[in-house]
């Protein structure tokens, strides 16, 4: 989760990240979630959004410096009002040369409303960040390196594809399976055994009924000697 929410301030607030394949797909998913209750802007959705993200200082570049070289009581009130409450935007303030400002804030305030603004102009909703496979490796373990980054304004949507890939085809499989549908045995290799094919009848000539023969004469005469006796 620390490592969740440490990616996305950065993406937040840089606007892109370079990390490993991995890592990028895991937290890209979390991103979108956030970037979605950014949108809405709603009350509720930054309570949402603070609880799941957390959130940090963005301190500015040209201060960087003047901030590491602070005490922790100097840091606090470039952070926070005499009240406790936490700076939201990045306004000097008197008695300090500059103050930090909130990612949840940047978020709220420029990140979810240029994008709503795309999906009205667009009519599109979703795909609010891109994944971009870099040919580099990391040192050390050999991770294949990629760059997660938020899209902007004049980005069109990603056009669906409809062709039948290897992954659709598994997720079909797959759903049959759970539906109780018979598995189709597609692309197996026949066995070079052939059935035996049965063979063909043989065509007989229907067979016509013939007259009862007539009986013997002799037969006949020893029939009547028995009927007369």
């Amino acid at each position: 989760m620390a490592l969740r929410r440490n990616l996305v301030q950065s993406l937040f607030e840089h606007g892109e990240v370079r990390t490993t394949i991995v890592k990028a797909k895991e937290v890209r998913a979390f991103a979108e979630k956030l970037i979605t209750l950014a949108i809405d802007g709603s009350l509720a959705a930054r309570q949402r959004a603070e609880a799941l993200m957390q959130d940090r200082a963005i301190i500015p570049k040209d201060h960087q410096e003047d901030y590491d070289g602070m005490s922790d009581a100097k840091r606090a009130k470039t952070l926070r009002s005499r009240s406790g409450r936490r700076y939201r935007e990045n306004k000097t303030r008197p008695g300090l040369k500059f103050t930090a400002e909130s990612v949840l804030h940047k978020l709220f305030a420029e990140i979810g409303p240029a994008l709503k603004k795309r999906n009205e102009a667009k009519g599109c909703s979703g795909g609010y960040t891109r994944v971009i496979k870099l040919a580099e490796r990391r040192l050390g373990d050999g991770g294949q390196l990629a760059i997660l980054q938020i899209v902007s304004d004049d980005d069109d949507p990603r056009e669906k594809n409809a062709a039948k890939t290897e992954r659709r085809r598994r997720a079909r499989v797959k759903y049959n399976v759970y539906a109780g549908k018979q598995r189709a045995h597609r692309g197996r290799r026949k066995s070079g055994k052939a059935k035996a094919e049965p063979a063909p009848e043989a065509e007989t000539a229907p067979v016509e009924e013939s007259a009862p023969e007539a009986p013997a004469p002799e037969a006949a005469a020893e029939a009547e000697e028995k009927k007369s006796e």
